[in-house]
């Protein structure tokens, strides 16, 4: 246990560190002594508020974000026993972007900021809804299976709202907003995805003694006492919560949450709730280093945050299945 704390703490050490580096990293870096005045004295000088109103919200929206997908990464590989899960494997990712997608295709998101987040929060619930309502009773295979199902019907109606984008800047705002971003997110963002993030993190993190027990086996998690009906409940409806909130902010960012988890997993050992919270520091930091790495990437314009979490991530995926391959008896 002490060695988990000591995990926790050099996490927690390494994210200030890294949120301190998105202050003052960008096109125009920043001097340390500009941001230090920028946090105190917000109104005096530009330095002060690009720090406050574009790098700041920026930086805790990384933090959210990143923690978020962590933490649904750790409880959707322990609830379906699968190192290769990840949190749009339940149909949620896609719902909150099929949302999103009706927005910006409608023309709502250019009358009401919030109209794009919203919408993909609700998106991202009905999604959940209908996949634990088709998978329900059926175990973790049939739950996977009917979260694959729902994906695919929001990747339709997604490739649908393209393929009838009523013109072509409809559709390239739709491109853009998919492959995920932090660049001008504001406050009122963080304000509104805030509250979701933190009940879906809540509700996962419920789920350590099940996921514990489920690491025996259905059979004997059930007989240990523990409700499976209710482990599901609180995985599935907490990642919508959790990750559909985010989502619908930043658009789709993928295998962080994959990935996060099997950072930490060997220096933790391979209980299940021992994983949960340095997954979710890890998928902040990992969100948090990828980001400021959008920013000093330079080509032709910044580089799409979810285009390089895909970029690094798929390698890794690669690696991963060839590793568990060779396991394999």
């Amino acid at each position: 246990m002490n060695r988990d704390w000591l995990m926790s703490g050099a996490l927690l050490l390494l994210l200030g560190a890294m949120f301190l580096v998105s202050l003052l990293a960008g096109r125009v870096w920043l001097p340390a002594g500009d941001v230090w005045h920028g946090l105190w004295s917000p109104d005096e000088n530009l330095a002060a508020t690009i720090v406050t109103q574009l790098r700041l919200p920026r930086a805790v929206l990384a933090l959210e974000v990143g923690a978020a997908l962590g933490l649904a990464g750790a409880v959707l590989q322990g609830v379906t026993r699968n190192p290769l899960a990840e949190p749009g494997l339940l149909g949620v990712s896609a719902g909150a972007a099929l949302g999103a997608v009706i927005a910006v295709y409608f023309g709502l998101a250019t009358h009401f900021m919030s109209a794009a987040p919203l919408l993909g929060l609700i998106g991202a619930l009905l999604a959940s809804m209908l996949t634990f309502a088709i998978g329900r009773g059926g175990g973790t295979i049939t739950l996977v299976l009917a979260g694959a199902a729902v994906s695919a019907l929001a990747a339709a109606g997604i490739s649908l709202a393209l393929n009838l984008a009523p013109n072509p800047y409809a559709a390239y705002e739709i491109m853009t907003w998919l492959m995920g971003s932090l660049a001008d997110r504001s406050w009122v963002h963080v304000l509104l995805v805030t509250p979701f993030i933190v009940l879906g993190a809540a509700m996962l993190s419920f789920t350590a003694r099940a996921l514990d027990a489920l690491a025996l086996g259905e059979t004997q998690a059930q007989s240990l006492g523990i409700n499976l009906q209710r482990l599901y409940v609180l995985a599935v409806f907490g990642t919508a919560l959790a990750i559909g909130a985010a989502t619908a902010v930043t658009g789709i960012i993928g295998f962080i949450g994959l990935v996060a988890p099997h950072v930490v997993r060997p220096l933790v050992g391979h209980q299940p709730s021992r994983v949960l919270l340095p997954a979710a520091l890890s998928g902040a930091l990992l969100l948090l280093l990828a980001d400021v790495a959008t920013r000093l990437i330079h080509a032709g314009g910044e580089m799409k945050l979810g285009v390089l979490t895909s970029l690094i991530g798929t390698p890794f995926f690669f690696w991963l299945v060839v590793r568990l391959r060779k396991l394999a008896p």
